[in-house]
């Protein structure tokens, strides 16, 4: 059957299209698992997320220190993730200096501090309230916050997330990610009686 080769298909869509045509999520790419077929209708399941090539390597700039971290994370509903994030370290208020690198020390530090606010966010929730904190960054944010007195960053980004194990799959529970999600069904018409009418006299040829 046509529907089942559509299960389990994956498909990259950028966030701006998936968010109504809203340009400011265009560097984000998500990726999406065809779950279940119903008639016309495919329900999907997220299936990890990207940035685009040219926001990363916009974000790359000279004079500052790249710091990325990544953690292996379990949400509540048996998902296991793997989690990439990227952050940038910025000049401090009235610095005279031009570069901004940070000591070893303080990458490490940072990158503990990364890895931790990654894993207490994402084993506190279930996979659909963690896709909601990707969209506006609020890990990022959190990060940005708690590493500011080891070193003032910019930039931080949860840059790319990989599905490692999903668990069996539940139609229950796809619905409930569905749940404004209704079947468009045809409505039936009435036609008024004298179009009827003329449509049931048969049109003699030749007459």
């Amino acid at each position: 059957i046509a529907s089942e080769g559509l299960k389990h298909r994956v498909f990259e869509v950028s966030l701006a299209d998936l968010q109504g045509g809203d340009e400011d999520h265009a560097y984000r790419k998500i990726r999406l698992r065809a779950e279940d077929v119903q008639g016309k209708n495919v329900l999907t399941n997220f299936w990890g997320m990207n940035f685009t090539t040219d926001k990363l390597r916009s974000l790359v700039r000279k004079w500052q220190t790249l710091i990325e971290a990544h953690v292996d994370v379990k949400t509540t509903d048996s998902y296991t993730l793997r989690m990439f994030c990227i952050g940038f370290t910025k000049r401090r208020p009235n610095q005279v200096k031009r570069t901004c690198y940070a000591q070893s020390s303080q990458i490490r530090q940072i990158r503990r501090k990364m890895r931790e606010i990654m894993t207490a966010q994402a084993t506190s929730c279930d996979l659909k309230e963690l896709v909601q904190k990707f969209i506006p960054e609020m890990i990022g944010k959190e990060i940005e916050k708690a590493t500011s007195s080891i070193y003032p960053l910019q930039n931080v980004f949860i840059r790319k997330v990989k599905i490692l194990k999903a668990p069996k799959f539940d139609l229950g529970k796809l619905m409930e990610v569905h749940g404004d999600y209704s079947e468009d069904v045809g409505v039936k018409l009435e036609r008024p009686a004298d179009e009827t009418m003329a449509e049931s006299t048969p049109e003699v040829v030749g007459a």
